[in-house]
């Protein structure tokens, strides 16, 4: 089949839901063109992105685990975002180099723009999780000028996370169990603030351990946020719904990041708004 194309690449790469959210928004705007799914291992990385360099029809490729870092040694140049997260989720062909953009941290904002176009005097996140993921989501909470509370397992490892990533940031680091343990803390007054508890790693998705996370740790007024995408609706997100926090699902990054990519690799802008909708259904079903 020939013509003008984009996939997604990584190890596994069949439970990945991009080929559905492009083919959707190729064929609402009735654009020529494909995108499809592609199994590459590491050691297959350095063949598979020598191979599709010289394909005229390949417009690029999304970057799923566990190869966001280390593509970066084999492509041409980084875009300055993807060069200070250090990670890489979308690589297009420009003028015969290939460019790693990442489009993770924009997607990971999208459904917070609004909230983030207010004026606060006092923004604080506190981020469960130190993995890949994570990465895109510090750098972009740190450009929204965000304080950060980074919860691992590893205290050294969120602190070496948060010096890389916002250095001379004020922010802090706290066990992920501190966040299990109620707290009778009690909150100031959260008038002009914003507050946001994101669950940044694995837990809580399908196979994986539970995110455990005592629901007195967040102050009133507080957005979670899961970017867990199977369940979708995970058992985090339904808590703090139960006590009347609004919530944003992992499905909201997932198509907020694909809409930078799609511009992209195709050159158009994709419907959004209401298509989210018709979108959703489709990614469920």
């Amino acid at each position: 089949m020939s013509g003008p194309y984009a996939e997604v690449i990584g190890d596994p790469i069949a439970q990945s839901k991009s080929p559905v959210i492009h083919g959707f928004w190729l064929e609402q705007l009735g654009l020529e063109g494909r995108y499809d799914r592609a199994h590459v291992t590491a050691d297959g990385l350095a063949d598979y992105l020598a191979a599709r360099r010289a394909d005229p029809d390949w417009r690029g490729c999304n970057v799923t685990m566990p190869h966001k870092q280390a593509v970066i040694p084999l492509i041409d140049r980084l875009d300055p975002l993807a060069a200070r997260i250090g990670a890489v989720n979308t690589i297009v062909p420009e003028d015969g180099a290939l460019v790693g953009y990442n489009t993770d941290a924009p997607g990971f904002l999208e459904p917070l723009r609004e909230e983030l176009g207010k004026t606060h005097y006092f923004r604080m996140a506190r981020v469960l999780g130190t993995g890949g993921a994570a990465r895109a989501i510090i750098t972009a909470l740190a450009d929204a000028g965000m304080v950060i509370v980074l919860a691992g397992r590893n205290g050294d490892k969120a602190r070496a996370l948060l010096d890389e990533l916002d250095t001379g940031g004020e922010h802090h680091v706290a066990p992920l169990d501190h966040f299990a343990d109620a707290t009778d803390f009690a909150f100031d007054d959260r008038e002009g603030c914003f507050d946001l508890v994101v669950n940044a790693s694995s837990l809580g998705m399908s196979g994986q351990p539970p995110l455990v996370f005592d629901m007195s740790h967040a102050p009133p007024g507080s957005v979670f946020y899961d970017i867990v995408t199977s369940p979708l609706d995970t058992a985090f997100l339904k808590s703090a719904r139960g006590l009347g926090f609004r919530t944003v699902d992992g499905l909201s990054m997932l198509i907020g990041q694909a809409d930078h990519a799609f511009r992209r690799f195709f050159g158009a802008v994709p419907p959004r708004g209401e298509a989210d909708v018709e979108l959703r259904r489709r990614i469920a079903g």
